[in-house]
């Protein structure tokens, strides 16, 4: 990809009569800069300068549209086919154990997570992995939007992540998802104790033909899984997980409570109220009615 874009620059430029020397000047840039672009070696171009090229060779943004495949080339090969994948899912289904899915992220909250990544070499980068983040959530509003269920660890809720203000706005997100049909999201409370899935986070890719492939990610390191045999394994974990979680309106009890209690403590119903309310569920007919049922629990009294 960063051969095919740089033949279009050296194209367009062509055309335009430049030379790498006075593209250079047009985009603030020394023209080895753009021999680099063009030969597809040293740095890949930031998005700034994709943008800075796409304006003065009138590209229409095509070399912006090419920039995150050119981006998308620095990850390994793995992660290159999951980002695949999940562009044509249409349905994810994600476990995560320390932070909100890219997904449903906010801008502040995601710029918090990126800046603490090892590979991070300046801020310029850092707003380039935001924009991307925050490019790939716009799949959410399309026609073809993918079905998203994400099931939270309780600590993901409790991390202030990016200080309390970013929290707060990152809380309000996740439970505004209860006015949209298609994204539903649980959480994992503390007392239910060990569960398969303790070790990192997992999501789960419904593909347009009806395969799945699966992905394991902890703190430095991703896996993806092809295999089918191997993909069902995770399935079956991760159906086990949305058992044990709490029903979808108390998980947005939940996070309203610890929203409102600024992670004081939540009230938290017991295994034996959430298996009631998660048979009295079952017993509803209708799919999305599954979403909706089951009784709120009670809020917690305002401490003296």
């Amino acid at each position: 990809m960063a051969a095919l874009f740089g033949a279009r620059v050296r194209r367009l430029r062509t055309a335009a009569g430049l030379t790498q020397a006075e593209l250079g000047a047009l985009t603030h840039v020394v023209s080895t800069r753009i021999t680099q672009i063009e030969r597809a070696s040293g740095a890949k171009p930031t998005l700034e300068l994709a943008r800075a090229l796409d304006t003065a060779l009138g590209a229409d943004d095509l070399l912006v549209e090419l920039w995150p495949y050119v981006y998308r080339e620095a990850f390994p090969d793995w992660s290159r086919r999951f980002m695949e994948y999940s562009e044509r899912a249409v349905a994810v289904r994600e476990y995560a154990a320390h932070v909100v899915p890219g997904l449903l992220q906010t801008e502040a909250y995601a710029r918090a997570v990126l800046k603490v990544g090892r590979t991070l070499g300046s801020e310029e980068q850092l707003e380039e992995r935001v924009t991307v983040r925050m490019g790939r959530q716009k799949r959410l509003v399309t026609p073809d939007r993918p079905e998203l269920w994400v099931v939270l660890d309780e600590a993901v809720l409790r991390r202030p992540v990016g200080g309390l203000p970013v929290m707060q706005g990152q809380l309000d997100r996740l439970t505004a998802t209860g006015d949209e049909p298609h994204i539903t999201v649980q959480v994992m409370p503390f007392d239910q104790g060990e569960h398969e899935a303790m070790g990192g986070s997992l999501t789960i890719l419904t593909l347009p033909d009806g395969t799945e492939v699966a992905y394991t990610e902890g703190a430095h390191h991703g896996q993806l899984i092809e295999d089918p045999h191997e993909v069902r394994r995770f399935c079956l974990t991760y159906d086990r997980l949305r058992a044990a979680a709490l029903p979808p309106l108390m998980s947005l009890d939940m996070i309203r409570c610890v929203r409102e209690d600024n992670y004081r403590g939540a009230n938290v119903p017991s295994r034996s109220e959430r298996r009631r309310v998660a048979q009295e569920q079952l017993q509803q007919s209708g799919g999305r009615k599954l979403r909706g049922g089951g009784r709120r629990p009670p809020r917690p009294r305002p401490r003296p």
